[in-house]
């Protein structure tokens, strides 16, 4: 067959996505390839599609079990042979596997990569025909990603050892430069054919929040959003434990996912996430690398990631369908003292020298600052991430709450030297809260306690609202007028720049948001559909019906409802309505494969409403 008659047969679409056809063309002609493209971009697809036409085998090289079962999984159900070599298997399984493989039934092998240099997966590969070698997750091979796994750098000592030097591809979906310029010297990458199909992804909504109550705004987020599938990251696993048991407690289907559980809950929970046996994950970023769940309508950082390109990665777990869906960061003044910890315990295993885990830690609190900066920014959201990582996009997307938001330039002098007056007088002692309570002017118990009413600058901003002087402190920490450390708790400092605050000689300006309502955004619904055409209110009963087609047949099949169909595809039946075998083939997304499975029921579920 022809690559677009598999992408037809097994996968349902009539034409390839932005870059992929140029990926393919490139592996088939015998060129290695390093490509970036966003998560929900069809990364899957430029390495898949070549596999089957090439003659030998092959291996998909991925760092997460999950990854490779959700994938070799999705493979089966397209009607392709795949199977994964992991320590999930038993002994007994991983050599009937291995028999197999060499047996010639696999186009398709996932393989850990601790499993390259091992003796018996040697012992396969220099017998086997291997045709190509496709690296996922690729970042994960460079010391300056945001992943590094030094069992990544065994790639290239394990294609060294091979009879014949396979095709090479790499994938990827967030990488400065710098990162890809790793990339391709760590896994000695052949003057690859190199493409970035772009960073942006236009059905994501991006907001940042700084809530007085974290807990309230998620919860109240979910109860607006009752049926969306949804994942809240969390920065610890204390965290991740506590807001998923508020959540359970206030009735919400929510589960966890964190590694201090067992294999078996991790699995379990994951399961029950995908399977849509609960709609909302609570998770460390320990969760969701390589699980292609499409139908995640928001994704919620009830802390801020230490550096954007795991921001981005994990907020791009929204909306793989292509549908809107919402990605929202909520921002805490502690979540860069906590990140900070989390950078200094983060370097102690490397396998590293001292020299190189300093100049680690050094960029990682670089990417930190960076992160900072964007939930700080009063400009588009959007901007500031396609910036970050080397594009250039609008001043203005219309789709993130800055741009939703009217701001006006405000003198913060005052304000700014109280905050920096309270902390001298106090010996620097004390959290934020305290200092922003001192200087409003709070009788609370601590104030009384630390004996704050009697600071010389008690009250002075007792006129000012707690939530516009928590933006001005916020402000004062980025610009590095005050600082952050954690002596047991966050302790506020005075800086080198503090003293050009005392005098009241520096005067300082900030944008903040107008003193009106922000503009609403547009209220986004699964069936709002850019790509497949607009689906009226009168159907939705259709589409309810299709969905719950959809779940009776994945359970019976034991698989995620997702890897039936999507929803975009059951949209389009909507819009298309199919009454017989060509009007069905004309939905995006159904193959033959998938239809002669299922198609038969689904235009009877149409022609029956």
């Amino acid at each position: 067959m022809t690559k677009q008659e598999l992408l037809k047969t097994h996968f349902g679409y009539d034409t390839f996505r932005e870059g992929q056809e140029a990926v393919i063309d490139a592996l088939l002609a015998g060129k290695d390839v390093l490509a970036v493209m966003p998560t929900g971009a069809g990364k899957s697809i430029c390495y898949q599609v070549p596999a089957l036409m090439m003659k030998g085998i092959t291996l998909v090289i991925s760092p997460l079990i999950s990854l490779m079962k959700d994938q070799v999984r999705s493979l089966n159900q397209a009607g392709i042979s795949a199977a994964y070599l992991n320590s999930s298997l038993t002994q007994g399984q991983y050599f009937t596997a291995l028999r197999y493989a060499k047996a010639g039934r696999y186009p398709v092998i996932y393989v850990a990569p601790e499993r390259l240099t091992t003796e018996a997966f040697l012992d396969f590969a220099l017998s086997a025909d291997i045709s190509m070698i496709a690296v996922d997750e690729a970042h994960c091979v460079s010391q300056w990603g945001q992943d590094f796994r030094p069992s990544y750098l065994k790639i290239e000592e394990f294609v060294a050892q091979l009879p014949k030097r396979p095709v090479i591809s790499a994938f990827t979906a967030t990488a400065t430069k710098e990162v890809r310029e790793d990339i391709a010297r760590l896994l000695d990458l052949r003057d690859p054919f190199c493409t970035t199909t772009g960073f942006d992804r236009e059905n994501l909504y991006f907001a940042v929040k700084t809530p007085k109550d974290k807990y309230k705004e998620v919860h109240d987020y979910i109860m607006e959003h009752p049926d969306d599938s949804g994942i809240i990251y969390c920065l610890t696993r204390k965290l991740v434990e506590e807001v998923c048991g508020k959540l359970i407690r206030d009735g919400i289907s929510a589960t966890r996912y964190h590694a201090g559980l067992s294999d078996e809950e991790r699995r379990n929970n994951q399961d029950d996430f995908i399977y849509d046996r609960c709609h909302v994950m609570v998770a460390t970023n320990a969760f969701g690398m390589g699980i292609d769940k499409s139908d995640v309508r928001y994704v919620i950082h009830y802390n801020m990631p230490k550096n954007m390109e795991g921001y981005y990665q994990e907020a791009g777990r929204a909306g793989r369908d292509g549908d809107p869906a919402e990605c929202i960061l909520l921002y805490g003044g502690k979540d860069v003292v906590t990140n900070q910890y989390l950078i200094e315990r983060g370097q102690e295993n490397l396998e590293m020298d001292a020299a190189t885990q300093q100049l680690i830690r050094e960029r990682d609190q670089e990417r930190l600052r960076q992160m900072t900066f964007y939930c700080f920014t009063h400009d588009c959201l959007r901007e500031y991430i396609l910036k970050y990582f080397g594009e250039y996009g609008k001043s203005y997307c219309g789709s993130c709450l800055n741009c939703q938001t009217e701001f006006e330039e405000k003198d913060i002098t005052e304000e700014a030297g109280a905050m920096v007056r309270c902390v001298q007088s106090c010996g620097q002692r004390y959290g934020v809260n305290v200092i922003l309570d001192t200087i409003r002017g709070a009788s609370t118990a601590k104030i009384r306690q630390y004996h704050m009413e009697e600071n010389p600058a008690y009250g002075d901003c007792a006129k000012i609202p707690a939530r516009k002087l928590r933006q001005i402190f916020n402000y004062l920490v980025l610009r590095d007028y005050l600082a952050l450390t954690d002596d047991g708790y966050t302790i506020v400092k005075l800086t080198g720049s503090s003293e050009s605050l005392l005098d009241g000689e520096k005067h300082l300006t900030m944008k903040m948001p107008k003193e009106q309502e922000p503009k609403r955004k547009e209220k986004r619904s699964r069936l709002s559909k850019a790509s497949a055409g607009e689906l009226g209110e009168q159907d939705e009963p259709l589409f309810q019906r299709l969905r719950a087609l959809r779940l009776e047949i994945a359970r019976e099949e034991k698989i995620p409802p997702y890897m039936v169909f999507s929803d975009k595809t059951l949209i389009h039946m909507c819009i298309l309505k199919p009454g017989n075998e060509e009007e069905m083939f004309n939905v995006t997304g159904v193959g033959r494969y998938k239809f002669e499975k299922y198609g038969k029921r689904f235009i009877d579920a149409v022609q029956n409403m």
